[in-house]
């Protein structure tokens, strides 16, 4: 597929006509509840955010029940998933290693590198902003990074652009944004087009 917007914002809440972003639905772990219902996740490209927060005051359990039921429709479906993952490393980890999944992708990235490289050896993708450039020890995760597992997004900042987040995350990995770009773009076309 040939890409013909410049910048891909793997997660935003502000999308752009001059930019690729992906549509994603799910229930955020801060809206769970024990009544759900699952959207129709059939004209998306991705399922999400999803994930758990336990710095939320939202229940655990219920957050766990939501998460697990948005993971077996990405594998039943064969979506990938976007991640919302605050304090809960580990049961996100021990969640997601229960279930065959197309592509995960955890958004926002601020963990260490410890976190990033058992995210690496399953295939998981790392996705970088704002939050990402301000936390010293992942400007060093966003410089270990293998390319193949990187995204850059913008969340639900309209500061800096797509394009700002770009050249910073260029310049800390000692390369061109086209070159990043072109990286991102390879990733976009395997989670989303399966190839």
């Amino acid at each position: 597929m040939e890409f013909r917007a410049k910048y891909i914002d793997v997660h935003t809440h502000h999308p752009r006509a001059d930019a690729i972003s992906p549509t994603t639905v799910g229930i955020h772990p801060w809206h769970a509840t024990k009544e759900f219902t699952l959207p129709d996740f059939g004209p998306y490209d991705l399922i999400g955010e999803v994930g758990l927060d336990y710095a939320s005051d939202v229940d655990r359990a219920t957050q766990e029940a939501v998460f697990r039921a948005h993971l077996s429709e990405a594998e039943r479906l064969k979506k990938g998933v976007v991640l919302h993952v605050v304090k809960a490393f580990e049961p996100v980890m021990n969640t997601l290693a229960k279930y065959n999944l197309m592509g995960v992708v955890f958004h926002g990235f601020v963990g260490s590198m410890e976190q990033a490289k058992r995210c690496f050896a399953r295939g998981y993708y790392l996705s970088f902003g704002h939050r990402s450039l301000l936390s010293p020890r992942t400007v060093e995760v966003i410089k270990a990074t293998p390319e193949e597992l990187l995204f850059c997004e913008t969340d639900d900042m309209t500061t800096p652009t797509i394009e700002e987040v770009y050249a910073q995350v260029a310049h800390l990995r000692n390369t061109s944004t086209e070159e990043l770009l072109r990286a991102i773009a390879q990733n976009y076309n395997r989670l989303i087009f399966k190839g």
